[in-house]
């Protein structure tokens, strides 16, 4: 087993409860923990398995391309399109983050958290 990590991706995506999330966007941050069924032990067996560049696109494109209501769903999206493309993981935690929230009070961020096995 190996596990590939990417932190603190931003993207520029048009999701939230409200329309006017959705219409005009806001930055959203990702972590991407990839769990491999396997832990290959060459740069030659390596070849074959999933790239951090291939975890980033995968990333870009649901937040970049898709409109979703609850960043639940847009994690879980993100973590189900991973799962599918690569049958080498075994396991995807995403965890989603926005800085804008709509909450009254003084708040850093909201997270959320989405794990998915195979």
């Amino acid at each position: 087993m190996a596990k590939i990590r990417l932190i603190n991706m931003m993207f520029y995506g048009f999701h939230g409860t409200y329309e006017y999330e959705r219409e005009m966007g806001q930055k959203f941050f990702f972590d991407v923990e990839a769990v491999t069924g396997d832990d290959p032990e060459s740069d030659e067996a390596i070849k074959d398995q999933v790239h951090s560049t291939a975890i980033y696109g995968a990333v870009k494109e649901v937040v970049e391309n898709n409109r979703f209501h609850h960043m639940r769903t847009l994690a879980g999206h993100i973590a189900d399109k991973l799962l599918e493309q690569h049958s080498t993981l075994t396991e995807i935690t995403v965890k989603a983050r926005k800085s804008n929230a709509t909450i009254s009070g003084p708040i850093d961020h909201i997270e959320v958290e989405v794990t998915r096995r195979r």
